[in-house]
């Protein structure tokens, strides 16, 4: 009984000092990151001359995306802005291909935006590379047979559709046994790195130039060598022609363009976003309003020469296409010094935290070997105790 009690007592303290550890080592380097960091003050940027190109994003399933294009004011105003479509091809219907057909012949680039059905995951990742591929063999048949033009080839890698529903239904305790088993399983990262980087070199070689979207903070895992959001979401780090941050500002709407500011650098192309959803929305994870989606492309277009938009829809909603056709890129926008510092601060910790647990392992060894010297020594003047008696 006494010996169950000890171990217990000694999971209790090694858990609590492994906590401790990690806090210490975020805390650490986050003060060592934020220390090498000027923090800056109000920053005034202009947009870019000429404006850069506009590629809006549309994921509607093939009902609604006839609704859209029903409008004959939406693809006008698209050729205006000599702006393209990444269009989600979630079915390979006749009546999907009837759009894109329109977009054809009206001069609209359209990029083949992999999607796979839901049952599948939906977005891109380690999970499904087999069914990527398989995608897009289909996708090469349905194109054909259809006659269609595609000027690109688009690859979303996000976590599995699964992933976000037991997240949002609430099973947390699923959602952590998926995320655990995928913890530790660094092989998994490199052959689905090499199963991608084969894919995109399947689909250059048949004449499509491959663009990747990506979540900002793959950025900030790259800059710490680190693979654990690989591991635990299972996004894979590979690239095509180039790579596009979804850097969506209305996930935290308080934080202004900063977000932009802070990853633009590290961005080939950024994404702005999101304008989908209901403009009445009062919350935190609102869609955009006009104020803040002209402020983001004006400064997204500081770092990049093609802005990203999701979403098409959310823009034809809030009835931004026209207002963009008039829209004064090279006007003046200031990024508030507390959203900068905001933003750098949330950064400096995603990193420490990243990088402290990449570094895990090493921690476990450094409590295991504290512990066994704790014991060792405790030992030891029991010893003498008991000599000196």
């Amino acid at each position: 009984m006494r010996r169950a009690a000890r171990a217990v007592l000694w999971l209790v303290v090694f858990g609590a000092g492994l906590v401790v550890a990690v806090i210490l080592c975020v805390s650490a380097r986050t003060f060592l990151v934020l220390w090498r960091e000027p923090l800056p003050g109000d920053i005034q940027t202009s947009g870019s001359s000429p404006p850069p190109q506009l590629a809006f994003a549309c994921e509607l399933d093939t009902p609604h995306l006839q609704s859209l294009f029903a409008n004959p004011e939406v693809i006008s105003e698209l050729k205006q802005l000599h702006a393209g479509i990444s269009l989600s091809l979630i079915d390979f219907s006749a009546e999907r291909a009837a759009i894109v057909r329109r977009l054809n012949d009206s001069g609209i680039a359209v990029t083949a935006w992999m999607a796979l059905p839901r049952e599948q995951g939906y977005y891109l990742n380690s999970g499904n590379e087999p069914e990527a591929a398989n995608r897009f063999t289909d996708f090469e048949k349905w194109s054909g047979e259809n006659g269609l033009r595609f000027s690109r080839v688009g690859l979303d890698i996000e976590p599995s559709l699964g992933d976000f529903n037991l997240a949002i239904t609430g099973h947390w305790a699923h959602l952590a046994c998926t995320l655990l088993g995928r913890c530790f399983d660094g092989r998994a990262v490199m052959a689905a790195r090499s199963a991608y980087a084969a894919l995109i070199s399947r689909m250059e070689h048949d004449g499509y130039p491959v663009e990747t979207y990506q979540f900002p903070f793959l950025a900030d895992e790259r800059k710490v060598h680190a693979t654990v959001l690989e591991r635990l979401l299972g996004i894979v780090d590979v690239r095509g022609d180039r790579e596009a941050l979804m850097i969506y500002t209305s996930f935290n709407h308080s934080m202004d363009s900063a977000m932009i500011w802070q990853y633009g650098p590290d961005a080939q192309v950024v994404t702005v976003g999101s304008t989908a959803g209901d403009p009445a929305t009062s919350g935190r994870f609102g869609p955009l309003h006009w104020d803040e989606f002209s402020r983001d492309l004006i400064v997204a277009s500081h770092f990049s020469r093609v802005v990203g938009v999701y979403s098409l829809e959310g823009c034809v909603q809030q009835g931004f296409l026209p207002r963009l056709t008039t829209m004064d890129w090279g006007r003046t926008v200031t990024i508030p010094a507390q959203a900068n510092r905001s933003a750098i601060h949330m950064r400096a910790r995603i990193q420490s935290v990243l990088w402290t647990l990449s570094h895990l392992v090493y921690l476990l060894a450094a409590i295991i070997l504290t512990g066994a010297l704790i014991l060792i020594f405790r030992r030891g003047k029991a010893r003498s105790r008991g000599v000196g008696a």
